[in-house]
């Protein structure tokens, strides 16, 4: 079962998805108020299950509608994911992975662990 983690943060806090297995799988920008950072929880539960996927390393690959999370390349060449919410803002991203097949692993992974997932604050100024 997955679980979120909210830390401190420069100017604030903000959250990592965590899968069973202790890996980080989604990191949130950056909230100034804790309200805010559990609004961005309660977003990713919400829209990671059903989010479509929009794949932009194929080519001439089709745009979905929000909900969804979008699979690019960055500067290394490496694949990443980012999950936008149903009014296009970005929720959470991931790190890089150097196999395609490992960035949908997992966008799955996210989709898997976002429902159910708990809430830990690891804050020191709680």
């Amino acid at each position: 079962m997955g679980k979120f983690v909210i830390k401190d943060a420069k100017g604030g806090c903000k959250f990592n998805l965590k899968a069973g297995n202790g890996e980080v799988i989604l990191t949130s920008e950056i909230y100034t108020s804790l309200a805010s950072c559990k609004n961005g929880i309660a977003s990713v539960q919400k829209n990671a299950p059903a989010a479509a996927l929009e794949d932009q390393t194929a080519e001439g690959f089709e745009k979905q509608k929000n909900p969804k999370f979008e699979v690019y390349t960055d500067k290394a060449g490496e694949f990443r994911f980012r999950l936008k919410a149903g009014n296009g803002e970005i929720i959470g991203a991931s790190e890089s992975y150097k196999a395609k097949a490992s960035c949908l692993n997992g966008i799955e992974s996210v989709r898997k662990n976002a429902a159910d997932g708990t809430i830990e604050d690891t804050r020191e100024n709680k």
